[in-house]
């Protein structure tokens, strides 16, 4: 034997050794104690780890990704996407980007013509064109003279406040938060909009993506507060412009309607070319009722961040969907679960627990764990298909999954340790023994049995009447004398032979369970005549090493007995 195998197998039996240990001394009482421990994490967690919120988040970009259920886009949002192919082709005649303001006037005037129900940059204007002083105030006139155009300002760092000359009472759009009472003379650390015309104009809101903390996007602003004061974004004023009701919270989690470039898109350059032509090619009324958005999905612009839908998510797009959500109210609605969820959370641990620490059967666990999973797994994936209003039942889910997995593997693991048969009983005992052995063999043709049903129908035999026995299953796989019994199920009792007492309910254990066959099997199997049949042997055996013998003479004595009755074999 190499040096390796021997090593191989000194480490599993090490292991072996170590489950055998672990399972006489906690027995089914780990069970117990492993759920005190997930208890504990689950308590810790939620007031402050939050892995559990990190799990929901990342079933939640899952879910997003492979819904089947996707809300279609805003056919009336409309993107002018400054791409790459649009810097390609503007830079002969106006240079690298940012190009001058006249063109955006031109384009703007243009587009007016057209009656577009809202045109909104995704473009800050926050320094003047030092080099193009009239070109500026072109595109600040052709501002001035429009009434549906919304412009972003950027909130700065907080820290960087108490530097700052901006007052938010100042700030066009910003209000009073209910039940606060506001800093008249609060300043915040804003980047607003150079041109006079936008300020004049008012129609002004926060553009920031905030991520989480995972540096994923998943929701969008609806106001700021700061100080008392409301800063609103840029979507709720194009909502609240365009009539709509902005939502009543601060931020929202976006209903996202697909990967990248789902929204109708449309060059820039493309229609600036043909907006520039003597006859235009282009449908005259291509924006008329459209919520126009003006801004960049090129890479080189690096206005991208990561959503739960792709790596590099271009800005504009998260801007359309925020705009979308908020006008359409169909924005997602988590219940926050604060204490729901670590409830839902002890529930399974602990009816896990009880499951196995009871030994209801490892089938039934099985089934019965799998299938509530299967379900609160249903539950949460139909409600991101079917409804605004998503139940995240991963977190639960995921650490009621870990303890099943850590318990069953110890369930397997101590089987042989844990196995409550006669045969171990009285192997652990010394002197004369009383045993008592009880065969129970199904016709062969009664039905085609299971593994589970076989398992099932041996818990129920082996919870019948009321003293401590063991039942096992024969299923003539076995070698040598078992080989002869199929179908069979074996149950045993021992007893010390000067125990008269205990002999006596050991004999009306029998009666007892003999009595309950046709009820107990009549739960699983058509109990026809001829259907079981059974028979009783009883003697005496000697404990230790030598109970192997006493009880292989059992088992034998009962076949020829089965076989002296006629029992069908």
């Amino acid at each position: 034997m190499s040096p390796l195998t021997s090593a191989l197998q000194f480490m599993r039996q090490l292991v072996a050794r170590f489950w055998s240990l672990l399972a006489l001394r906690w027995r089914n009482v780990f069970y117990l104690y492993l759920a005190f421990l997930f208890s504990l994490f689950v308590v810790v967690d939620a007031a402050f780890l939050h892995v559990g919120s990190n799990m929901r988040q990342t079933a939640f970009d899952l879910m997003m990704k492979w819904r089947v259920v996707v809300p279609k886009p805003d056919p009336t949002i409309v993107i002018v996407d400054i791409n790459e192919a649009s810097l390609a082709a503007m830079a002969k005649d106006y240079g690298r980007w940012p190009w001058p303001r006249q063109v955006l006037g031109e384009f703007l005037e243009h587009l007016e013509t057209q009656q577009p129900k809202a045109v909104v940059f995704d473009i800050l204007f926050s320094d003047p064109d030092v080099y193009n002083p009239d070109s500026d105030a072109y595109f600040d006139a052709a501002v001035a003279r429009t009434n549906n155009t919304y412009f972003p300002m950027l909130r700065l760092d907080p820290a960087d406040d108490q530097l700052s000359q901006v007052k938010a009472a100042q700030i066009p759009g910003v209000g009073k938060i209910e039940d606060e009472v506001p800093a008249p003379d609060a300043t915040v650390a804003m980047v607003l909009p150079f041109f006079q015309s936008i300020l004049k104009g008012g129609r002004l809101g926060l553009h920031n993506i905030y991520p989480d903390a995972d540096g994923v996007v998943r929701q969008y602003t609806v106001f700021r507060a700061d100080y008392g004061w409301a800063i609103p974004s840029l979507p709720a004023r194009v909502v609240e412009g365009l009539g709509g009701k902005e939502p009543d919270t601060e931020s929202v989690i976006l209903n996202w309607r697909g990967k990248p470039f789902t929204y109708p898109t449309v060059s820039f350059s493309d229609v600036l070319f043909d907006m520039q032509r003597q006859v235009p090619q282009r449908a005259p009324d291509e924006f008329k009722g459209k919520i126009v958005l003006i801004g960049s999905t090129a890479p080189s612009l690096f206005d991208v961040k990561p959503t739960p839908l792709a790596q590099l998510h271009p800005g504009v797009e998260i801007l359309a969907t925020a705009i979308d959500n908020m006008q359409r109210g169909d924005y997602l609605h988590v219940p926050e679960g604060r204490i729901f969820y670590p409830l839902l959370s002890l529930l399974m641990i602990w009816g896990t627990a009880w499951a196995f620490y009871r030994d209801v059967g490892y089938t039934k666990i099985d089934r019965l764990f799998g299938a509530s999973q299967f379900i609160l797994l249903g539950i949460t994936y139909a409600s991101i298909n079917l409804s605004t209003t998503y139940i995240n039942l991963t977190g639960p889910v995921t650490v009621a999954l870990a303890y099943f997995s850590i318990a069953r593997i110890y369930s397997v693991a101590t089987l042989r340790t844990l196995e409550k048969t006669a045969l171990r009983a009285s192997l652990d005992q010394g002197g004369e023994l009383h045993a008592t052995l009880l065969l129970i063999r199904l016709q062969r043709g009664t039905e085609a049995m299971s593994d589970s049903l076989l398992e099932q129908m041996r818990l129920a035999l082996e919870h019948s009447g009321t003293a401590a026995k063991s039942a096992e299953v024969l299923k003539g796989r076995q070698r040598g004398l078992w080989a002869l019994f199929e179908y069979t199920f074996a149950i045993s009792w021992v007893a010390p032979a000067a125990a008269e007492d205990k002999i006596a309910a050991i004999r009306n254990d029998v009666a007892a369970v003999t009595e309950q066959l046709p009820q107990v099997l009549g739960r699983y199997i058509d109990m026809h005549p001829g259907a079981a049949d059974w028979i009783t042997q009883e003697g005496k055996i000697h404990g230790g090493e030598a109970a192997r013998a006493g009880w292989r003479g059992l088992f034998a004595t009962a076949l020829l007995q089965w076989n002296e009755k006629g029992a069908t074999t």
